[in-house]
């Protein structure tokens, strides 16, 4: 069935994106992302069987593609990096710093209860400063290369 591949592919795709860009530690989990894409695929081509209009198929599938995928450790670390250091580099050094930071903040959000909506928590910005300072520490440390 052609088109269940261009499902997958597509699916696949727009996982892809995300992880990448949001979820670097996933990036190299073929089987997640392979997964993933398949029940999203799958579920849409359901979905639209079963007479749903293709926005409501959209829904069902990127439910399924994106689930527990809302809120970004990177992501959180790469807009410290970005608003708070970005004088300190180059744009292009802004990603590649904040992902050699993400290994070395990833223990700090262990003391929060991250949620999809975290990011408009009372708490981000307790998260937000103690990322800024562990940041900083480092780099006082360390200095930029």
């Amino acid at each position: 069935m052609d088109t269940t591949k261009k499902d997958l592919s597509y699916f696949t795709l727009r996982l892809k994106e995300l992880v990448y860009a949001s979820f670097p530690e996933k990036v190299h989990d073929q089987k997640f992302i392979k997964e993933r894409s398949s029940w999203a695929a799958e579920a849409y081509e359901c979905a639209f069987r079963s007479g749903n209009s293709p926005q409501q198929c959209d829904y069902i599938a990127e439910y399924i593609l994106f689930k527990g995928l809302h809120f970004s450790k990177f992501g959180t670390v790469f807009q410290v990096v970005c608003s708070e250091f970005d004088t300190l580099m180059a744009d292009e050094e802004l990603r590649p710093f904040a992902l050699t930071m993400f290994p070395i903040c990833e223990p700090i959000f262990a003391g929060y209860e991250l949620t999809a909506d975290f990011a408009s928590d009372p708490e981000f910005g307790l998260l937000y400063t103690e990322l800024a300072e562990t940041i900083a520490l480092w780099i006082e440390e360390n200095g930029l290369q």
